[in-house]
């Protein structure tokens, strides 16, 4: 992959305009709209999904301003998609943890005024630990390339990390094929979130509105709502185990990697309010996105010989996605239909 200096070195005000746009965004998601836990209606996550998109692609058209200004119309083209890209591979891969918070919230019997709360806690962390591994990730990447070789009578540079992360890539999108109802029997309760919390506070009964503490019989204990959010935590972990390693056959510029990331993951929240009573329309989709993991793994393993540019990557997501999305509303899943049917009998 060419190698470009970063957004990060050459703007740094870009960077400043970003980290001041996420705070303000989410001091008035917190402090202005959702002062007090309520339940999301449809129109309200509607109107934040397109609110989050929207800033998306404004960002992503200041990414091909600020380069065509001071570097080119073919480096900014370059950038500007690399960051579609990116932010359309976590956007779609983290569809995927809709399915699971809709579990996870079932499990903990959460009150869906809570819902939002919760999420919004899961994304600070999400904040944090996506800037570690796509970071780190690209730190490690740039130290593991080894010395130019001749393979099948072509001088390459194989990277270590990229090959491995090509190959998990590829079994984690062929294994995920089969496995979309693996988790709806998981005892969420005893995943390593839960166990984290319950080592540090004794957890009480129930809950008491949206507070993650609570006083019973003088003793200060954790309610089950901050159990819930180092399951959710724990759960974005698991999922960016998939989706980072997939980015990075995207692009090496961190900047591009986490902006992109961080956008794609401040929507989900309104994406999972709009889509939460709609997920079974979109049942094809666990395909589309093992197709897209097995593509990105593949893309990383033979990068060294044939490269995929990122409007073509851009095009083959975007297309797998659509496709799955149809398929999905065409052959409906008839699993809820069935369910229906036999508690009436």
């Amino acid at each position: 992959m060419e190698k470009h200096q970063s957004i990060l070195e050459l703007h740094p005000g870009l960077v400043w305009g970003f980290a001041i746009t996420v705070v303000i965004m989410l001091l008035l998601d917190l402090g202005v709209f959702n002062k007090k836990s309520h339940e999301v209606s449809s129109k309200e996550a509607t109107i934040w999904s397109v609110v989050w998109i929207s800033l998306s692609m404004i960002f992503s058209g200041v990414v091909y301003w600020v380069f065509n200004q001071s570097d080119g119309h073919a480096l900014a083209v370059e950038k500007f998609t690399q960051y579609q890209a990116a932010y359309w591979i976590e956007k779609a891969l983290s569809v995927d943890n809709l399915f699971v918070f809709i579990l996870v919230f079932g499990f903990f019997k959460v009150p869906k005024y809570l819902h939002h709360k919760v999420l919004f806690w899961g994304i600070i962390g999400a904040l944090i630990f996506r800037a570690i591994f796509i970071f780190a990730g690209v730190g490690l990447i740039n130290l593991t390339y080894l010395p130019e070789m001749n393979i099948f009578g072509e001088a390459v540079k194989i990277n270590i990390v990229m090959m491995l992360f090509g190959l998990f890539l590829v079994y984690a999108g062929i294994k995920s094929w089969g496995d979309g109802d693996d988790d709806d029997d998981e005892d969420y309760s005893n995943t390593a979130g839960a166990r984290l919390i319950k080592s540090f506070w004794k957890v009480s009964d129930n809950y008491d509105g949206d507070k993650f503490f609570t006083i019973q019989n003088g003793i200060r204990m954790a309610t089950p709502l901050l159990v819930v959010v180092g399951v959710i935590e724990f759960t974005d972990v698991l999922f960016a185990v998939d989706s980072i390693p997939a980015i990075f056959a995207i692009s090496d510029d961190p900047f591009i990697l986490y902006t992109s990331n961080i956008f794609a993951i401040l929507g989900l929240r309104s994406l999972y309010f709009l889509l939460a009573n709609f997920i079974h329309m979109f049942s094809k989709l666990p395909y589309g996105l093992a197709i897209i993991l097995s593509f990105i793994g593949v893309k990383m393993l033979i990068a060294p010989w044939i490269h995929i540019s990122s409007p073509v990557s851009l095009g083959i997501v975007g297309g797998v996605l659509v496709i799955s999305v149809i398929l999905s509303i065409m052959f409906p899943e008839k699993k809820e239909d069935e369910k229906e049917k036999l508690e009436e009998n």
